[in-house]
């Protein structure tokens, strides 16, 4: 049976409303936005919602403005997709004329990285915010997606409705017969009474979240405590970078409301990869049910259950016997020299070459950059120079990230470090109060097996940009081609204070469209991670192309802009800027065949075959 267009329409419409209502059948109805609640001409206050980096934010992050426009939205909406062309005319046409434009997410089940991600898909300007609770919506009336308010520079509410008419769930116009929306706008700006200051609005309703009660009473013991260890422990534990453990019901108790805010909000376990391109093998996230029981055990008075059902924690999670994770003690240890840092302020990157040369060609498997005081480490990258030839960091070996992992390689796959080499160490630390020294080891352990097959990397890089003052969404690009077959291990971004989002994408000689690998849509600088396929899953031929698209938020709204004003290109310091697309790779055909002792690093017989 064919169906028209507009039929279609009404159904996703009816069946979103349909989803939506079976969330919250259990909750009541009172409670949910009620646009009579919230008269025209009201003065709001106290409008807060988090950014794309989880920021808490309100309207007066913006400065004064002449006009606001609030357009409420999910990811999901029919008519949020439709409009929102119509919605990035107006920022366009009213972005520099005093009107600031904002996209809150009021999805009771849509995370920030999935609102992030509707903003690139579009090519959005205007800033998107998550507003978790609700309350964005009930402070001014908000009925339904994409319903849009308009408050003028006194915050006081000037225009509650309807985009424009073209949409309607039981139809489209092939042009709008009023820009709503714009007329608004347009009043405010003049000083005069909206002509029009109320309108129908067609679309999807808005549900509060709600948490139900569980069908049997949450406990640490029960449900808790299998999550923690299951998605947490791995990094609070003891000899980790993280600030607290959450090994035991008295741990976890005590930060239990934080523990539900992060979850609850998809923060942590930390997680920057949309769910819709590329499956990583290194994927960390709770489930629905998971991140519930959290929330339920918080509202329920945090039971304990039955602690001596418990099994005791393995050994090595709760006294863990050596701060290297790299598969045992290390080989060879080098240090950087101690470095002393102030209180306060920022400090300049700092660069050290550890005195050891490597006399012969070496292969190692697994190295870990380990800080003795990991608080005032932020990230070091690690490279190796050839004595007598110029340092590059094409030469980059592995880094030490929040959120990042030390080199494990295995099923024959390892690092060639060249004979001559030295090892170069790019260190940012940061200060935290209270004057501070840390010294940096390097551990490395050599290959154990036959190696068959060099790591190697593609780095996808501008050096040349420019991002203007302001640009809220600068788009940079780098490209390169793969000159044999390859197997894929993996992907990292890494850019600065500005970076918003990074995509990578493989077109493949011969295909119509490029493959989307991997999409970062709200990347974060205060946790890095490498984002890993299984072993063997992600093959590419010869002539495949490697792309990376980055874009930079120069704009003031970015709380961690340096300077907003100044227009900002490649540079190590972190008020200057990186565009950096790691692709890391095998060629697929290698038969290296190396046997190479474990006790030096170094090819004891080569094997391979011409």
């Amino acid at each position: 049976m064919l169906v028209s267009p507009w039929r279609l329409g009404l159904l996703l419409s009816l069946v979103t409303a349909a989803a939506t209502w079976s969330f919250t059948s259990a909750g009541s109805l009172a409670d949910e936005p009620q646009a009579a609640d919230v008269p025209l001409g009201t003065r709001v206050q106290g409008l807060e919602f988090k950014d794309i980096r989880f920021l808490p934010r309100s309207l007066q992050d913006f400065g004064t403005k002449k006009a606001y426009v609030l357009a409420y939205t999910t990811t999901s909406c029919p008519l949020v997709k439709r409009l929102m062309p119509a919605l990035m005319r107006i920022d366009q046409e009213f972005c520099d004329k005093g009107v600031q434009v904002l996209a809150i997410n009021v999805g009771p089940d849509e995370t920030i990285r999935d609102m992030a991600e509707q903003a690139l898909e579009h090519g959005a300007q205007f800033p998107f915010v998550k507003c978790f609770t609700g309350h964005c919506a009930t402070k001014v009336g908000a009925t339904r997606t994409p319903e849009v308010v308009v408050l003028d520079a006194d915050h006081r509410i000037r225009y509650r409705g309807r985009i424009n008419d073209q949409y309607r769930l039981g139809g489209v116009r092939p042009e709008p017969t009023r820009e709503d929306l714009r007329e608004a706008v347009l009043d405010v700006l003049a000083g005069r009474d909206v002509r029009v200051p109320s309108t129908p609005v067609d679309g999807c309703a808005i549900t509060l979240p709600i948490i139900p009660e569980p069908a049997q009473p949450i406990t640490y013991a029960d449900h808790i405590a299998p999550i923690m260890r299951q998605h947490c422990v791995e990094c609070h534990r003891p000899n980790t970078p993280a600030p607290f453990s959450l090994l035991t019901y008295e741990q976890v108790a005590s930060k239990a409301k934080m523990i539900a805010e992060v979850v609850s909000e998809q923060r942590m376990p930390p997680w920057f990869a949309s769910d819709h391109h590329g499956a990583f093998a290194n994927r960390r996230q709770l489930t629905a049910s998971e991140r519930l029981q959290v929330a339920q055990w918080l509202k329920g008075g945090r039971a304990k259950g039955d602690l001596a059902q418990l099994a005791p924690l393995p050994p090595e999670i709760e006294n863990p016997p050596s701060r290297w994770q790299i598969g045992g003690e290390p080989d060879l240890v080098l240090k950087v020299a101690e470095h002393s840092l102030p209180a306060d302020g920022d400090v300049a990157y700092k660069y050290a070459i550890i005195p050891h040369v490597f006399a012969e060609e070496t292969w190692i498997q697994n190295l870990q950059i380990l800080p003795d005081n990991p608080k005032v480490l932020h990230h070091a990258n690690l490279a190796y120079m050839i004595v007598g030839e110029k340092f590059t960091m094409n030469n980059f070996i592995t880094g030490y990230v929040p959120g990042g992992e030390p080199m494990n390689l295995d099923q024959g796959i390892a690092f060639r470090i060249p004979k001559g080499s030295m090892l170069v160490m790019q260190i940012h630390y940061v200060t935290i109060g209270q004057p501070q020294k840390c010294q940096i080891s390097v551990g490395i352990r050599y290959a154990k097996e036959t190696v068959q097959k060099q790591l190697r990397f593609k780095l996808l890089a501008d050096y040349r940009f420019a991002i203007p003052p302001g640009a809220p969404a600068h788009r940079v690009t780098a490209a390169k081609e793969v000159a044999e077959d390859i197997v894929g291990i993996g992907l990292f971004v890494h850019m600065h204070l500005r970076g918003r989002d990074m995509s990578f994408r493989a077109q493949r000689p011969g295909a119509p469209e490029p493959e989307t690998l991997l999409v970062v849509p709200n990347y974060s600088f205060n946790w890095q991670m490498p984002y890993r396929w299984a072993p063997g899953a992600m093959k590419f031929p010869k002539g495949t192309v490697m792309e990376a698209i980055a874009h930079f938020d120069n704009s003031e709204f970015n709380a961690y802009n340096p300077d907003p004003k100044a227009t900002v290109r490649n540079g190590d310091q972190t008020y200057q800027e990186m565009m950096n697309g790691f692709f890391f790779y095998v060629n697929e055909h290698e038969n290296l065949n190396l046997q190479v002792d474990p006790q030096t690093g170094r090819v004891v017989k080569n094997t391979a075959t011409k």
